[in-house]
C-alpha cells in the first residue's frame, strides 16, 4: 500500500477514538521506586529530548537520575534513560533558585528540598514545587526541543546551569549571545565513550551571568524580579546550530502550553494504537503506563535537517529518520515484536538505522547507545529484530544488505564467537557467560537461517539451522540443566541456583528453557511433554533462594522464575508447547497480579527500555510471541475484557474475552471471526488481516489449546557432542577417562595419537585407561552425521602435590578449589572464565607440599591485572622454601612490572630461578595492591589478587 494512504488511514483511524482520554491513565512514576529505573519527566513519543527531574547522582538505583524515595532535586537535566541498569545521559541541568537564600550540598551543589505531595506528571509534562525557595518548576518537551517555565512568585530569580554534572567531560563551551541567548556543547564519558550533546537556549527575560565555576562547567544567571521565567530549549547530537534548528523547527515560536498539548496529543495518538475495557480502573493506569513506556525508546536522533551523527562519530545525513538507545537483548523479545503490530513504519525506520550503523560503525547493534557501541550485554539481538520484522513482511529496508550485515555479526572474531562455531559451543576456558552465549547464538543463528531460509539462500541457511542447535551441546542430560563445561568435561560442582559468570544476570534455572526457536528439541532432550512439564512445574515451585554472588537483577522470583529480568520472560507461555496451556493461563495471570502495580515500585525490575512493560501490553491482551523470528504470536488467557488493537493499514483486530474476571482465569472456548477456534497460536497475518477473536473463560482448566499447540522445531537434528565424565585432567598414577553421551543414539568414536577421529576410528565401548600423559578427541555419530570434535589434554605429573592456602577466597571465584592453582591448566584473558582464583583486600598465602625432597629450579606465580574490574597485579611476591616446614628460607621476592595504572587486561609471571634448591615445601605470599587510588571509579573500596596458577618447576 502507498505510504501516504497508510499515513492518511492511520490518522483516520486514531482521530476516529481521539474522544478517548488515555493520557489520563498514565502514570510515569511507576517504575520510579523500587529497581525499576524510570524517570517522571516529559517526552514526546520516541522522542530525543527527556526533560526530567534529577534527584539522584549515583549508584545502581540512580540509572535514570531520579528515585521515588529521594527528597532532594539537584535540577533538571535533558536526556534520560528509561529503566537501564547502567547511568548515563542526564546532560545539561538547569536548577532554579533564590540567590538570597541558597542551599547547597557538601559538593556544592544547589539544591532544594520536595514533596511528591507538590509533583505532579503526566505524558509530557511534569511540575514540581522546589519547596526551600517556593519557586514552581513546570517542563513540556517537544521530539527534540523542550520549555522549562518557572514561577518565582515575585523574588529575585537564579538559575544554576550544570554541564559538570554526572558524567566525565572530555569537551564542553557555554556561550553567551546577547543577553537573552546560550549556546554550547558537552562531550562527555560514561556508559557511552564519546557522547555529544549540543544545546541552544532562548529566555524569555534577560540575563546577566552572576559568577562561573568549576573552569565554566558551571554557570550562575541572574534575572530581574518576575513571576515567570520561560526557557526553550533545543538539543542535537550534531552541533549548536543543529539545536538552533532544532528549537526553531519545533518549539521556538510556540508557548509552553501549545508545546503541551501538542505532545500529549501526539501521546494520546499512540496510546489509542491500543484499547482495554475492563471495569479495573487501577489495571487501565498499569496498562495504559506501560504502552507509554514502551513508546519512550528508542529515541529519535537526527535533526530536522536530517544530519545525524553516525557509529563511527562522523555527521552524516539522511532522508531518513534515525534513532539511538537500542536495549536489544531486552527489547528484541516483547518490545520490538509489538512493533510489528502497531509501529510498523517505525519499525523498519529502526531497521534502516541498524543498516546505517552496520555501514558506519561497522556492525550491526548490540547496545547502542548516543552512536556509541557499549559492548554491553551478549548475542547479536539486532538480528532477531530485523528477521522478525522481514517474516512479518515488514521489508522497506535493503535485505541484500541486512543479510550480509547479519552473517559478519555471526562471524565475529570475539565475545566467544569463534570457539563457538569452532567447538559447538562456548567452553567456560575460554569466554564468560559461556552457558548464556551459546543458547544466544543459537536462537540468532536460527533468525538467520530462517530469513536465508525465505530469501532462497539454501546454503546459508543450511550452515545456520545447523548452528542454531548447539544449544544442545550446553545441556546436561543427568539433570536436565544447562550447564557449563570446562575442559570439555561438565563444570562442577554444580547448583542450579548458583549465580556466577557462566550465566548472563543469571543461573541455570532462568536459562535452561532458552530455546525458542526448537521447543519441539528442548522435549526431545527432556525425554517428552512430561519430563519438560516436570521442571517447568518445579522452576515455579521450588524455592526462591539463589545461591553464588548477588546479582541485583535477580527480582521478582516466583520459585526460580524471575520476571525482574528479561531471560525468563518466554517461560510461563512454555506449557503451551507441551499440551498444557491451562497453566500458561494460570501462570501469566499470576505474573500480572504479583508483578505489576500502580505504585512507584509498580515494576518487579528495570523497565529496560520498554521490555518490561511491552510484556504486559501483549500478555494482558492474550498474546505473546515466544519466538520472534517466527510469524506465530502463542495466547493465553486475556486479563482485560476487551482489546481493541487499530493497524497501520486501517484494520482493527478486537480481543474479547467473555466473563473473565477474579475467579474466571481459564479459557473454555474460542472464535475467530464467528468460527470455532482450537489453536494454541495465531499467526502475525490473521491479526493483520483485521477482525474478532472471541474468547469465553471460565472456572476450571480445559483442554482448549492441546491439541493444536504452537509449534517450534529446528529439522535435521545435528550430532551433540560428548564430553567427558572425568573432572580430572591430572594425574600421578593412573587415570581412568570416561567418555559421555547425550543422545543414547549417537555411537562415539576417539583417537589418543592425536589424529581427528572418524568412524574408522577406535570404537568407545569401555573407560579409557591412561599411564601416561595423553590428548583423548572423540565425536559422536548417528546415521554417519557426526558431531563437532572435543579434545582434551591429560597430564601426568610427578607427584599428587597438596596444597594449604590460609588466606580465603573469593566464593564466586574459587578455580574450582584449592588444587585449581596447581593442576597444570592455566587461567586466560578473562577473570571470569571460572579458572582464576581472587582474593579481595587481602594478600594470598599458600603452602604448597611437594610430598617429598625435591630439586626445584623455578618458582612463581600467574596473574592477571583488569583494573576496570578492580583487579591489580601484586606489588610482589615473595617465595620460602623448607625442608620441614619448619625453618624456612627466603629464596625470592619478585616485583611487579605492570603499571597500576593501565586499563588494559594483562596476565602476568612473576618468577624467578633458584638453580635446583632443594625442598619439600613452599611458601607463596603475593602482596595486594591495597585500596583502590582516588583516580579510579571504585576509589576506596578494596582490590584484588587474581591468581591462577603457582610456578613450580
Amino acid at each position: 500500500m502507498n505510504r501516504l494512504v497508510t499515513g492518511l488511514l492511520v490518522i483516520l483511524h486514531t482521530l476516529s477514538y481521539s474522544q478517548q482520554n488515555l493520557t489520563r491513565y498514565v502514570d510515569p512514576f511507576i517504575g520510579t521506586g523500587g529497581h525499576g529505573h524510570t524517570y517522571p519527566g516529559a517526552a514526546a513519543p520516541f522522542g530525543f529530548m527527556q526533560l526530567s527531574p534529577d534527584s539522584r547522582l549515583t549508584g545502581w538505583d540512580g540509572c535514570s537520575a531520579y528515585h521515588y524515595s529521594d527528597s532532594i532535586l539537584y535540577g533538571f537535566s535533558h536526556t534520560h534513560l528509561s529503566g537501564t541498569g547502567v547511568s548515563d545521559y542526564a546532560d545539561l541541568l538547569l536548577m532554579p533558585y533564590d540567590p538570597e537564600k541558597v542551599i547547597h550540598d557538601k559538593e556544592g551543589r544547589i539544591i532544594s528540598s520536595f514533596s511528591h505531595v507538590e509533583e505532579n506528571a503526566e505524558p509530557g509534562y511534569y511540575q514540581v514545587n522546589l519547596s526551600d525557595y517556593s519557586i514552581s518548576v513546570e517542563l513540556t518537551a517537544a521530539p527534540r526541543s523542550g520549555i522549562h517555565r518557572y514561577t518565582y512568585k515575585k523574588m529575585a530569580a537564579g538559575l544554576a546551569i550544570d554541564l559538570h554534572h554526572r558524567d566525565l567531560v572530555l569537551d564542553y563551551a557555554i556561550t553567551p549571545e546577547g543577553n537573552t541567548i546560550l549556546h554550547g556543547k558537552r562531550i562527555s564519558r560514561a556508559w557511552a565513550q564519546e557522547q555529544h550533546f549540543y544545546f541552544y537556549l532562548s529566555f524569555s527575560l534577560p540575563f546577566t551571568i552572576d559568577s562561573t565555576s568549576m573552569e565554566g562547567k558551571r554557570l550562575f544567571l541572574r534575572f530581574p524580579e518576575a513571576e515567570e521565567l520561560t526557557i526553550h530549549v533545543g538539543i542535537s547530537a550534531v552541533d549548536e546550530q543543529g539545536a538552533k534548528l532544532n528549537l526553531e523547527s519545533e518549539s521556538i515560536d510556540k508557548t509552553f502550553d501549545q508545546v503541551k498539548t501538542a505532545t500529549q496529543q501526539d501521546w494520546q495518538n499512540e496510546l489509542n494504537k491500543i484499547t482495554i475495557e475492563t471495569p479495573d480502573t487501577d489495571f487501565k493506569t498499569i496498562f495504559y503506563t506501560a504502552l507509554y513506556h514502551s513508546f519512550l525508546n528508542p529515541n529519535l536522533f537526527n535533526d530536522t535537517d536530517g544530519r545525524y551523527r553516525g557509529t563511527d562519530l562522523k555527521v552524516h545525513q539522511t532522508e531518513d529518520k534515525h534513532y539511538t538507545v537500542f536495549s536489544l537483548w531486552d527489547t528484541f523479545r516483547a518490545t520490538h515484536p509489538l512493533f510489528t503490530l502497531v509501529q510498523q513504519q517505525r519499525t523498519e525506520e529502526f531497521i534502516r538505522t541498524f543498516l546505517r550503523q552496520y555501514q558506519e560503525g561497522g556492525k550491526l547493534p548490540m547496545w547502542e547507545l548516543s552512536a556509541n557501541y557499549t559492548g554491553c550485554m551478549i548475542g547479536y539481538h539486532s538480528v532477531p529484530v530485523l528477521v522478525d520484522a522481514y517474516q512479518k513482511g515488514l521489508r522497506n529496508f535493503d535485505t541484500e544488505l541486512a543479510l550480509k550485515a547479519m552473517l559478519e555479526r555471526a562471524h565475529q572474531k570475539d565475545l566467544g564467537v569463534p570457539a563457538y562455531c569452532k567447538f559447538g559451543f562456548v567452553p567456560v576456558e575460554e569466554e564468560h557467560e559461556s552457558v548464556s552465549k551459546t543458547l544466544e547464538y543459537a536462537y540468532d543463528d536460527w533468525c538467520i537461517a530462517v530469513m536465508a531460509d525465505t530469501m532462497g539462500k539454501q546454503q546459508i541457511a543450511k550452515e545456520f539451522y545447523k548452528r542454531s542447535q548447539y544449544y544442545k551441546n550446553s545441556f546436561n542430560p543427568s539433570n536436565g540443566f544447562m550447564q557449563a563445561k570446562i575442559h570439555n568435561s561438565w563444570q562442577e560442582p554444580f547448583d542450579p541456583t548458583e549465580v556466577n559468570f557462566n550465566f548472563t544476570e543469571a543461573n541455570s534455572w532462568q536459562y535452561s528453557f532458552f530455546v525458542p526457536h526448537d521447543i519441539q528439541g528442548l522435549i526431545k532432550l527432556h525425554g517428552g511433554n512430561t519430563n519438560l512439564e516436570n521442571k517447568l512445574d518445579e522452576l515455579f515451585t521450588t524455592s526462591s533462594q539463589t545461591s553464588g554472588r548477588h546479582q541485583v537483577d535477580i527480582t521478582g522470583l516466583i520459585g526460580q522464575y524471575a520476571h525482574g529480568n528479561e531471560p525468563s520472560h518466554h517461560m510461563a507461555f512454555l506449557y503451551n508447547f507441551i499440551g498444557k496451556p491451562y497453566k500458561t493461563q494460570e501462570k501469566t495471570r499470576q505474573i500480572i497480579r504479583e508483578m505489576y502495580s500502580s505504585h512507584p515500585d509498580g515494576l518487579s525490575g528495570n523497565e529496560d527500555c520498554g521490555q518490561m512493560s511491552s510484556w504486559l501490553n501483549l500478555a494482558a491482551i492474550g498474546i505473546y510471541p515466544v519466538t520472534p523470528g517466527s510469524t506465530q504470536y502463542t495466547l493465553t488467557a486475556p486479563y482485560v475484557e476487551k482489546a481493541i488493537i487499530r493497524l497501520e493499514n486501517g484494520n482493527t483486530f478486537t480481543i474479547v474475552a467473555n466473563g473473565t474476571g477474579e475467579n474466571m482465569p481459564y479459557i473454555q472456548s474460542v472464535t475467530l471471526n464467528g468460527a470455532p477456534y482450537h489453536n494454541g497460536y495465531i499467526e502475525h497475518s490473521e491479526i493483520i488481516a483485521g477482525g474478532e477473536m472471541r474468547f469465553t473463560m471460565g472456572k476450571t482448566p480445559t483442554d482448549w489449546g492441546s491439541l493444536h499447540p504452537p509449534h517450534s522445531e529446528v529439522k535435521n537434528s545435528i550430532s551433540i557432542v560428548p564430553f567427558f565424565k572425568t573432572k580430572k585432567h591430572t594425574f600421578s598414577d593412573s587415570l581412568q577417562v570416561e567418555i559421555g553421551n547425550t543422545n543414547p543414539e549417537q555411537t562415539i568414536y576417539y583417537t589418543t595419537d592425536e589424529s581427528i577421529p572418524t568412524l574408522n576410528s577406535s570404537l568407545y565401548t569401555d573407560p579409557i585407561q591412561l599411564q601416561q600423559s595423553a590428548t583423548i578427541q572423540a565425536i559422536a555419530c548417528r546415521d554417519s552425521i557426526c558431531s563437532k570434535v572435543i579434545r582434551s589434554e591429560f597430564h601426568k605429573i610427578p607427584a599428587k602435590w597438596d596444597i594449604h592456602i590460609s588466606s580465603s577466597y573469593s566464593p564466586q571465584y574459587t578455580a574450582g578449589g584449592d588444587r585449581g592453582i596447581i593442576d597444570f591448566q592455566r587461567g586466560g584473558n578473562d577473570f571470569r572464565t571460572g579458572a582464576w582464583q581472587g582474593y579481595q583486600g587481602k594478600n594470598f598465602e599458600a603452602i604448597v607440599d611437594l610430598k617429598e625432597l625435591t630439586a626445584v629450579n623455578v618458582i612463581g606465580g600467574n596473574f592477571i591485572q583488569d583494573i576496570r574490574s578492580w583487579i591489580w597485579m601484586p606489588k610482589k611476591l615473595k617465595v620460602w622454601v623448607s625442608k620441614d616446614a619448619k625453618k624456612w628460607k627466603a629464596v625470592a621476592s619478585i616485583e611487579n612490572k605492570v603499571p597500576s595504572d593501565s586499563y588494559e587486561i594483562t596476565t602476568q609471571e612473576l618468577k624467578a630461578e633458584i638453580k635446583r634448591t632443594k625442598a619439600r615445601y613452599i611458601r607463596f605470599e603475593a602482596e595486594y595492591f591495597g585500596t583502590i587510588p582516588d583516580w579510579h571509579p571504585g576509589y576506596g573500596g578494596e582490590a584484588f589478587i587474581f591468581i591462577d596458577e603457582l610456578i613450580i618447576e
